[in-house]
């Protein structure tokens, strides 16, 4: 009996609780005073209790509506914040950006000027982890690492893109040439498992597959795991650097070597209608990109 109450008698309740009047409640809903009595009265009787106590020029809660209250305020108030948090307070405004946890976290140090240059944007940044996701995510940005024989006319390459090991400082010690790093644990991030033999190949060496130990999906457990002194990783150049200079307790211990990848942008046909807040992120993006 008590199901399907319909959600804008709720928001009229709670109003109405809040300023025990129909008349301020009425201004805040823009309702007419009169619409906010029957939706009260409406709600009454779908429940069977009454919510309000009515005098001449007052209003007050019953025992039950008192009790009821918390329960219609804190849902009203977790529907506001799953809605403003899904699709943003102001669509007109929000940027959605999809990208690696990687990239993001590459990204992160660098996010505080586009803040001050354009304080009105608001930034939703999902994650791609893998490299060939389908996901439904409506995006304005689309950055993803891909390889370069399948660049287009709807990937605007952002980078060329280098390979480095990476270990923690005390692993690090032990590792003065590419042959040294048969002899750690390497630590693989799956999606790019073949950057080791990539990366070994380079100095006429083999990957020994048999010899891993640790597996990750992202490259910041790789880099947790490596700070920890648990073994070897290879990674994206620019992440490496990052990783160090915001602190991380790593070290490069070899020559970066090319990448047959590179961070692209999504073209038009991949991504909804452009806002010129997104025109902007795009900008500050490639010049982010050409920074390094």
């Amino acid at each position: 009996m008590h199901r399907n109450l319909n959600l804008n008698w709720l928001r009229t309740f709670e109003a109405t609780a809040r300023y025990l009047s129909f008349t301020t409640a009425s201004k805040e809903l823009g309702l007419t005073q009169s619409a906010v009595s029957l939706q009260i009265k409406s709600l009454e009787t779908k429940l069977g209790h009454d919510l309000f106590i009515r005098r001449p020029k007052s209003l007050k809660l019953t025992e039950i509506g008192k009790a009821y209250l918390p329960s219609v305020r804190d849902s009203l108030l977790a529907l506001k914040l799953s809605t403003n948090g899904l699709f943003g307070p102001d669509q007109a405004s929000t940027i959605v950006v999809r990208a690696s946890v990687a990239l993001i976290v590459w990204l992160a140090p660098k996010l505080g000027d586009f803040q001050q240059r354009h304080p009105g944007a608001g930034i939703k940044f999902v994650t791609a982890i893998w490299t060939d996701a389908v996901d439904t995510q409506n995006v304005d940005v689309d950055i993803v690492l891909a390889p370069n024989s399948r660049a287009n006319n709807h990937l605007e390459k952002l980078s060329d893109e280098f390979l480095v090991p990476i270990c923690g400082l005390n692993t690090s010690e032990t590792i003065k040439s590419a042959d040294d790093l048969s002899r750690v644990h390497p630590i693989h991030i799956l999606g790019f498992d073949d950057h080791w033999s990539r990366y070994l190949a380079e100095f006429g060496l083999q990957h020994d597959v048999r010899s891993t130990r640790l597996q990750v999906d992202t490259f910041a457990a790789a880099c947790e795991m490596v700070a920890c002194d648990l073994g070897c990783a290879i990674v994206l150049e620019r992440f490496a650097t990052n990783a160090i200079e915001t602190g991380r307790p790593v070290k490069c211990v070899g020559e970066r070597v090319p990448l047959s990848h590179s961070h692209f942008l999504a073209g038009k046909e991949m991504v909804k209608e452009t806002q010129p807040v997104t025109e902007a992120f795009k900008n500050w993006l490639r010049t982010c990109f050409d920074t390094g």
